[in-house]
């Protein structure tokens, strides 16, 4: 497979994604780089975008919440090119109704080649990187192979399904 690069500007499309047991996690991280954050364009989902708007004073694009499709928008637009860096605060100890639009945001910002944070440590790490504020040439898997592939035309084999005889009225009142 052969790699293409996409360049991520000096001003990254940030989204800021967090858990309900993690928001607030998430608001102090952002208040402590809210003036790094300010040079970006920040999106996030539902209520944390709302919270972060007012606690930072910064526009943010504010689209579903998790459990409502935010996390597939969030997805989409990775897929579309339009997001460059994720910050996701998920909470690992609590059950999600929406874990599989979890897993698949997860996926898609690994198949895409988005720089992931998903603690504060990680975001501290990443967002103290020299590349953070330049551009940088992400490398992106040519996918072309993969959507130009063969798909079977063909309806797959019938299989034989055995039949079962009655049981025995006999063995049934034993």
């Amino acid at each position: 497979m052969e790699n293409n690069i996409a360049i991520l500007g000096s001003k990254k499309r940030i989204a800021l994604i967090a858990h309900d047991n993690k928001k607030y996690d998430l608001l102090d991280w952002a208040k402590y780089n809210r003036d790094t954050l300010a040079q970006h364009i920040v999106l996030a989902t539902g209520t944390t975008g709302k919270i972060l708007e007012e606690a930072l004073d910064i526009n943010i694009v504010k689209l579903q919440s998790g459990p409502l499709g935010g996390d597939q928008q969030i997805g989409a637009k990775i897929a579309e090119g339009e997001i460059d860096f994720v910050i996701f605060f998920w909470d690992p100890l609590e059950s999600q109704p929406h874990d599989p639009d979890v897993k698949a945001l997860l996926r898609i910002a690994v198949v895409w080649n988005i720089p992931m944070a998903c603690n504060r440590s990680s975001a501290d790490f990443l967002f103290s990187s020299q590349l953070m504020n330049q551009e940088y040439p992400r490398i992106l898997p040519d996918y072309n192979l993969y959507r130009e592939r063969a798909i079977r035309s063909q309806e797959p084999e019938k299989t034989e399904v055995a039949v079962l005889e009655p049981v025995p009225e006999v063995f049934l009142n034993a």
